[in-house]
Parts: structure tokens; sequence; C-alpha cells
């Protein structure tokens, strides 16, 4: 009977999987309407990504580090140089070779625009990076291979510490997660596949270490499979210090998003999948999934919105929850969706679709590069 629940299975997830890279390239791709949507209505004529939700109109360097990601996907490489601009002028004073962006900004209570706080977001950080270096690559631009090299470097010096009894790893930001006997991280800010190409980019920088140590703070922060927003390191082991880390939601879902794109054969891939696919288990029979886990009661409350149901996607794609999953995501317009949940649906959503892949060297695969 197991055996038969299981070629039942099995045929449920081929018949529902998304197209894989490159499929049917003699036709022109269907048009990415969400990208689109999400361009017409967040990003601005100069390149801005605009997060409505918040009164001060606000832009953060995730935001952009995302609408470059997206606009080398939908290889638009004039959008893609606007955004950069914007980004390097406004959030990095104009120079990305010196300076980290700042993650915060938009109107202040006097009424001008500005940076409302200079720290940086090592997650935007690295996804700016790893989007520039790769669109080098892509579209044989240089200046853009340098630009990206030069800001991992910056990254590596800025971001990265020395933890004792964990070696090398990404802080989520140049300021501020460092305390007297422990080291507040954030599993999300690690996509293994960014990490495993700043390795192949930079043999000599940090960045095969921080590949270690990212697969064992993946692991080890989530005991059953549940990822945390955030978690604690002692010295010694991960740990929730405070009710907050016992959490898993708007940033732990970016875990099982990026864990479930890696390639196969990425290092790592099957050991990290298989430790998250207890996730499955919080998706309903509509396919929404828990909006906040507690990950070690397992216990959870409230539904996520559909994004989140896009993000399980590639995690789950092989199992039968990927045709609910699919089925909610596809019956919540865009436009009905938040900056955030319709950054997740382009990320899970054109995956999905084939718009991209990684290779197992954490390299882009666009659509269009591969039938070109």
């Amino acid at each position: 009977m197991r055996k038969l629940f299981a070629l039942i299975g099995l045929a449920v997830a081929l018949a529902v999987s998304g197209p894989a890279l490159g499929a049917d390239c003699g036709q022109q791709p269907a048009a990415w309407e969400r990208w689109q949507n999400f361009r017409s209505g967040l990003i601005s004529p100069e390149g801005r990504v605009i997060d409505y939700s918040d009164e001060r109109h606000i832009t953060t360097s995730e935001g952009q580090s995302y609408a470059l990601f997206f606009a080398l996907v939908d290889n638009d490489p004039q959008l893609f140089r606007r955004i950069l601009r914007w980004t390097e002028k406004n959030l990095a004073r104009g120079d990305l070779t010196s300076y980290l962006p700042a993650w915060l900004w938009g109107r202040k209570p006097g009424g001008e625009w500005g940076v409302l706080d200079d720290n940086s977001a090592s997650d935007a950080d690295l996804w700016i990076a790893y989007t520039l270096i790769e669109a080098g690559r892509l579209w044989r631009q240089h200046s853009y291979s340098a630009l990206g090299s030069l800001l991992l470097q910056r990254i590596a010096r800025e971001e990265v510490a020395e933890l004792p009894g964990l070696g090398a790893m990404l802080l989520p930001g140049k300021h501020g997660f460092a305390h007297d006997g422990y080291w507040k991280l954030n599993p999300s800010y690690l996509p293994p596949q960014l990490v495993v190409r700043a390795a192949r980019a930079q043999p000599a920088g940090p960045w095969s270490a921080v590949t270690r140590s990212a697969e064992r703070l993946l692991i080890d922060s989530a005991p059953k499979g549940l990822a945390p927003d955030w978690t604690s390191w002692t010295g010694k082991r991960f740990e929730a210090r405070t009710d907050e880390e016992r959490i898993g939601s708007y940033d732990a879902i970016r875990v099982y998003l990026w864990v479930g794109m890696l390639h196969d054969d990425a290092p790592g891939a099957q050991r990290l999948k298989r430790h998250f696919m207890p996730v499955e288990h919080h998706v309903d029979p509509n396919g929404r999934l828990d909006e906040e886990i507690d990950i070690y009661r397992e216990t959870a409350h409230g539904k996520g919105p559909a994004g989140f149901s896009a993000a399980l996607l590639p995690l789950l794609s092989a199992t039968p929850a990927s045709a609910a999953l699919r089925a909610y995501l596809h019956s919540a317009p865009s436009g009905s969706l938040g900056y955030y949940s319709q950054v997740l649906a382009l990320f899970g959503g054109g995956w999905d679709e084939g718009r991209y892949r990684y290779g197992a060297d954490g390299a882009l695969l666009p659509r269009w590069e591969k039938c070109r």
C-alpha cells in the first residue's frame, strides 16, 4: 500500500510540476505578467523600488537588489542600469566601490527625502554583488563584473566576521549584530547558491569558509526542519534567546525558497532539501502556509499570503502539495499583494514557470540565455 501511495504521489508531482528551464525554446516565452505588474506599480521611472505599505514610501537595499535580479532574469539591461544608478547614487553615496548601500531610504519627518538608516543589510549587498557579477557574465559587460567583485570584497571586509566555534560568517549588517557573548544571525540572509558563487568568484576570500558555516547555520538553527526568522550563536550553539527567535515567519520563508531552488548537485543540496521538508506539514489543503510557526513546539497561527505559497513551490515541486500551492498563487492577482509578497511570488513563481534556474556552482541560468 505504501508503494502504491508513493507511485500516486510521484505521478501527481510529475503532473503538476512546473516546466523545465529551456523547455520549448522554439516558442516565444509568455510575458512575465507578475514582473510587469511589479515594474509598473512599484518601480519609479528613475529606478527606485517603492514600498507603499509604509507611509514614508520607503525604499530598501533589499528591494533594489531583488529588482536588479529580476531585470536580469527578464533580460532588460536598460531597466537594470536605471535601478543600479539610483541605488549607487542614493544608497551608496554615489560610489558602490567605496560604500556599502544604506538599507533604508524614504521620506523624513520634515518632508525631505533621503537615507533613514545608513546601516547596511548584508543579504541585499550579497544579492547586488551576485547579480552584478552574473550580469557581467551573461551580458558580457566587464564593468558590471568588476563592480560586483569590488563590492564582494567590501562585504568580506565589513560584514564577514570570524565567530568562535563557528568560523567565518556573514553578519546581517555592518553594525549592531555582535554582542557580549553572542551574535545575532538571520539564516535567510545566506542563500547557499550566492555564497557558493562568491567562493567561485573569489577563491582567496572567506567565502568557502562561509559556505561551510552557512550550511551549519541553516541546519542547526532549525532542529526540527523549521527555519527561524532569527537566531543567536553563543560560541557553542545556536539558541533562541528571545521569543522572536522561536518563530519562523516573514524572514524564514526565504530559507525554504533558497534551499528549494538549489541545483540537485550543488554542495549540500540534498541534505538541505531533506532537512526542510517538514514545512510541508504546515501547508493546508488550500495551499496556504501557516504565517507564524513556533519552530520548537511546531505550533502555528495565521495564514500567510500567496507569496508564502509561491516561495514553497521550488522545495515542494515534487510533492502533491505543489498543485494546491500553485492554485492558491494563481488565484491571487499580483495587484492584491504587497511589495514583499510580490517579491516572493516573482522568485517562486518565476522559478516554477521555468524562467530561470541555478547551476550547481550557483551560476544564474535564465531561460533567455539558454534559448538565445
